[in-house]
């Protein structure tokens, strides 16, 4: 209708028109009716949301503690994502055990606090998870505590709220054990600890059911749990470490939870350790020797130690003489338990003793003296 119109109106000005004028008119009508095309007309695209829609939180109680994590979205995750992350936010509904449990968003939104506002750094994305403890203070009722967090971008568009994690924390959950030792020795770390005298809402006996033992080979790295049950005495021997590596130990009591699932406690003092092997091993035994007028073989027993590195044998012909001055027969370290003496005389009497020797270099006490007399 628009082109008629205009057609119309230069008709009535008395002006011709060429096959050139009716292009343009066409081009001009094109552009008037379009704006920016003859194409066909779509339907308005409502806008790109530029904020994460959910997030999937996960938590559990230690102590009186409730530890919440989730994941990290891509750090460019393109249409759909959260654009310049600043935050993260975490929210908290209290509610009586008897409230029911379905609750909406709008209804969670409008009574639930912010517990935390955290900074969302670049390096955040690349640990892949991000966590939240939060503190918990027993006021002599049973409650369920709701959580939910939502991320927050540098322009202050919020995203959707997580799912809802729910909890009901109890409160006889021990305290943590107290004054953790450690002794080293040749096959293992002795640890030991002083139980918790209280449950973390005050009340007492500590409810212990028994204890879990922790060690890690730095303070950054996860510690992995050494007992496959609790442990029920108030010490632990690790026979499973290495001479010359740090470790890092603590323990935590163990509980049982309101939904009867074992709770943990919050960690002990942690005991740092670097273990030096400074323990000779037990002198070799078993000792039997055969002689033959050119030869006296001799045998003994493997010690029990598993990093022995061989053995050394040591002879004379006065058994009076002062040990460290007898002759030194194995120049290198002998590694197996036999060894046969070629240089002797026919009716002379020859004593020996056998020393063994570590992987550190430690090295033990003499065995006992061993004689045979050459046929």
């Amino acid at each position: 209708m628009l082109k008629a119109f205009l057609l119309n109106r230069f008709s009535l000005s008395g002006l011709k028109f060429t096959s050139t004028h009716k292009t343009a008119l066409a081009l001009i009508t094109c552009a008037l009716l379009t704006g920016s095309g003859c194409g066909k007309r779509k339907p308005p695209l409502p806008p790109q949301e530029r904020v994460i829609q959910r997030v999937e939180v996960s938590g559990f109680q230690r102590g009186d503690k409730v530890l919440l994590s989730w994941a990290m979205p891509a750090r460019n995750a393109g249409t759909g994502s959260l654009l310049n992350i600043a935050r993260a936010d975490v929210y908290r509904l209290a509610e009586p055990l008897t409230a029911p449990q379905a609750v909406s968003e709008e209804e969670f939104a409008s009574r639930s606090i912010l517990v935390a506002a955290l900074p969302i750094q670049d390096s955040d994305f690349a640990l892949k998870t991000m966590g939240y403890t939060d503190s918990l203070q027993f006021a002599g009722q049973a409650a369920r505590l709701r959580y939910a967090i939502r991320f927050v971008n540098s322009s202050g568009q919020k995203a959707a709220f997580s799912n809802f994690f729910l909890i009901e924390p109890a409160s006889r959950i021990a305290g943590a054990p107290t004054s953790l030792t450690a002794e080293i020795s040749q096959d293992k770390i002795g640890l030991a600890w002083r139980p918790p005298e209280a449950n973390v809402d005050g009340s007492t006996p500590a409810s212990v059911l028994g204890y879990n033992v922790y060690r890690s080979a730095s303070e950054r790295e996860p510690a992995k749990l050494l007992n496959k049950t609790p442990v029920t005495d108030l010490t632990y021997e690790d026979r499973f470490f290495e001479f010359g590596k740090e470790f890092f130990y603590f323990v935590r009591a163990v509980s049982l939870g309101s939904d009867g699932q074992p709770v943990e406690s919050t960690e002990s003092n942690i005991v740092r350790q670097m273990p030096t092997d400074v323990f000779p091993p037990s002198p070799p035994s078993a000792i039997t020797l055969a002689a033959t007028p050119t030869t006296i073989s001799i045998f003994f027993a493997i010690n029990a130690e598993t990093d022995i590195k061989g053995y050394r044998i040591h002879r004379s012909t006065d058994a009076a003489k002062p040990r460290a001055d007898w002759d030194l027969l194995t120049k290198e370290i002998l590694r197996t338990n036999t060894f046969q003496d070629t240089d002797i005389r026919s009716g002379t009497v020859y004593y020996y003793y056998i020393t063994a020797e570590d992987n550190a270099g430690n090295i033990s006490q003499p065995s006992e003296v061993v004689s045979e007399t050459v046929p």
